[in-house]
């Protein structure tokens, strides 16, 4: 799903391309192309699936991560589940928030509980995920 965001900035206007993409894994990434960065979260079914997350482990700021390698882990009182990488590139930020409030993922999985942040060196890759149609598709099968 790809939506413009339009904003006024003095009489001038700004149109952002910004595609959310989703993995089979219910991982997601938000992508802005203006920024070439791509912000990494759970899905709502994901954290939905696991229940109440009491420890998040994140991959290092300034790590190089590989499209489906891990770079982390999620464990609930339920479950514990690894995290993969939806794209290729360096990982330029984390939300360290989650070390002292993991149940940011089970109350707002894919906004304040996002998990990182890439920087994309293949944004082909996108290419590969699935739209949100194809996301609900496969959570109905």
């Amino acid at each position: 799903m790809v939506s413009r965001v339009r904003y006024e900035l003095r009489s001038c206007y700004v149109s952002l391309a910004i595609a959310k993409k989703y993995t089979s894994d219910h991982e997601a990434v938000i992508f802005d192309d203006e920024t070439n960065v791509g912000t990494v979260t759970i899905t709502d079914y994901a954290q939905t699936s696991l229940g109440d997350v009491v420890f998040v482990e994140l991959p290092q700021e300034g790590s190089e991560v590989e499209q489906g390698a891990m770079i982390g882990a999620v464990e609930s009182v339920k479950a514990a589940s690894d995290i993969f990488s939806p794209i290729s590139g360096k990982v330029v930020s984390i939300n360290e928030e989650l070390a002292g409030q993991p149940s940011l993922l089970n109350k707002s999985p894919e906004d304040k509980g996002w998990l990182c942040k890439i920087e994309l060196s293949n944004p082909s890759e996108l290419d590969e995920l699935m739209t949100a149609e194809q996301y609900k598709a496969h959570c109905e099968s």
